[in-house]
């Protein structure tokens, strides 16, 4: 059976003939664009049509989705949160502990792994395709793509800013000032080559930052990111003395949050096919909420172990 993806055309793209908004609009290739002319893979309301033909409002325009031979990955069963899921792409809740996709270490019980499995019962083979990642003991929002197009797409709204990404860190002390920006350099560790550092000829990293809660010794902040190093929150917030908690690789671990108090909360993108932003919001998990209750106590330290 074949699969198709509906494009309906607004008055604002009436006009154009259908090359021009497949490369304008869509923005494919001349290779997609030939190879979807060769497989008849392009129809106006239900039928073939000519490349030159012009578009009127409200017309449908579909275009073949190429079945993928496999998930790229093995499909197994387990808990799965979708927040998310249009014809184009999926909004995951990553749980604590889980890592995003397989790599050279891991090859199952991933992120990947469950969606291939959920897929795999609606009848449904795509190739896996994650967006971006979250270290493994980060929870919150997780883009898969459903297409190699729809990730172009995706990849160009993050490139440009138009996909911003919300975390919810509860970090060491009183951060001053209170709402602010991280510019600083990231590149390897010196000496530890799992780890990244503040470093002058490093790649540029932005974070910024607000303060949604104060505690007697901790505090909850809201961070935006204008750039995606690996581990930049973390980094970034060790590298101004205010760590996140639980953080074992970049401050000290903390008895009672077992993992670094870091949370993927929010996710802004524009709908690919109708362009109206959308935001996808994560709940904060069950460990995190007890962290938060644990700072508001007055007595409460983030540097306690007992």
């Amino acid at each position: 059976m074949k699969t198709y993806h509906n494009h309906i055309i607004t008055k604002e793209q009436a006009g154009l003939t259908v090359e021009a908004y497949l490369k304008q609009v869509l923005r494919l290739s001349g290779r997609k664009l030939q190879k979807l002319t060769r497989q008849k893979g392009i129809l106006l309301n239900g039928k073939s049509v000519f490349l030159q033909k012009k578009l009127k409002e409200n017309d449908s325009l579909r275009l073949l989705v190429a079945a993928d031979a496999n998930y790229g990955l093995t499909p197994e069963e387990g808990p799965l949160e979708v927040l998310y899921e249009d014809a184009f792409m999926f909004v995951l809740n990553k749980p604590p502990g889980l890592l995003v996709h397989p790599t050279s270490w891991t090859c199952s019980g991933t992120l990947a792994n469950y969606l291939a499995w959920h897929l795999q019962q609606r009848g449904i083979i795509l190739a896996i395709r994650p967006l971006h990642r979250l270290d493994r003991d980060t929870s919150g929002c997780v883009v898969f793509a459903k297409s190699d197009h729809s990730q172009f797409l995706l990849e160009q709204q993050l490139k440009s800013g138009r996909l911003t990404r919300t975390y919810t860190a509860l970090v060491q002390g009183a951060v001053e000032p209170p709402t602010g920006t991280i510019a600083a350099p990231i590149g390897p560790h010196p000496t530890h080559p799992n780890r990244r550092a503040v470093q002058e000829h490093g790649d540029s990293a932005v974070t910024h930052y607000r303060t949604l809660e104060q505690y007697p010794q901790a505090a909850l902040l809201e961070i935006a990111l204008e750039t995606g190093r690996t581990h930049q929150i973390r980094v970034h917030l060790a590298h101004i003395k205010h760590p996140v908690i639980g953080d074992k690789m970049y401050g000290e671990p903390a008895a009672w949050m077992k993992r670094q108090a870091l949370h993927a909360s929010a996710l802004t993108f524009n709908h690919l096919q109708e362009q109206r932003p959308i935001t996808i919001k994560a709940p904060l998990p069950a460990d995190f909420r007890l962290a938060i209750a644990h700072c508001r106590q007055p007595a409460a330290s983030p540097n306690e172990n007992r």
